[in-house]
């Protein structure tokens, strides 16, 4: 049996936006038509949805986040508070003609607060972005990027610890190894 979604009645949900079972989206949400947001998902307070952005399920939208057309977002993403998308490349108020640059962030992923993710890049499976990192290239999976610009760092395992020289999780026993070596 599924449970219908929950909207706050100070949000701001499109007719022609798709909501999945169980989500909850919060205080003055926008979210726009023909956005697509998927089951059990979590949409913070003031969170701002465009029109034709594709969310997967079960992600967790933290307050004050901004996700523009061209964005899709793969299920099981963590999106930290205040974090902003691009769209536009190369912006300028006065160009009629820009044209949309999209952004895939991958299944798993976890961006921490205030970070920037600048358009056209992908954000692989299980990566973690640090807080306040600026993203101008593609992530690979598993990665641990930090600063501004973003740069690699480390890895980490799919339960978020950090991996070091082996490759094997501490905490869970993930070997990261293994999904290399099948790659």
């Amino acid at each position: 049996m599924s449970e219908k979604p929950f909207i706050h009645p100070s949000a701001h949900v499109s007719d022609q936006a798709k909501i999945g079972s169980g989500t909850k989206i919060w205080i003055n949400v926008q979210i726009r038509e023909n956005a697509e947001i998927g089951e059990n998902c979590i949409i913070g307070k003031d969170v701002y949805i465009d029109h034709a952005v594709i969310i997967g399920d079960r992600v967790k939208i933290q307050n004050g986040v901004s996700i523009f057309n061209g964005v899709t977002v793969e299920e099981d993403v963590f999106i930290g508070p205040n974090v902003a998308f691009t769209n536009d490349y190369y912006p300028r108020a006065f160009n009629p003609d820009w044209q949309i640059s999209e952004t895939f962030v991958k299944k798993g992923a976890s961006i921490g607060a205030n970070a920037t993710i600048v358009c056209r890049h992908t954000l692989g499976e299980y990566c973690m972005i640090g807080a306040g990192s600026v993203i101008v290239t593609d992530v690979a999976p598993y990665s641990l990027v930090v600063g501004n610009p973003g740069r690699e760092i480390g890895k980490v395992c799919k339960c978020g610890t950090r991996l070091f020289n082996d490759l094997v999780c501490p905490a869970c026993g993930f070997d990261l190894k293994k999904v290399i070596d099948q790659a």
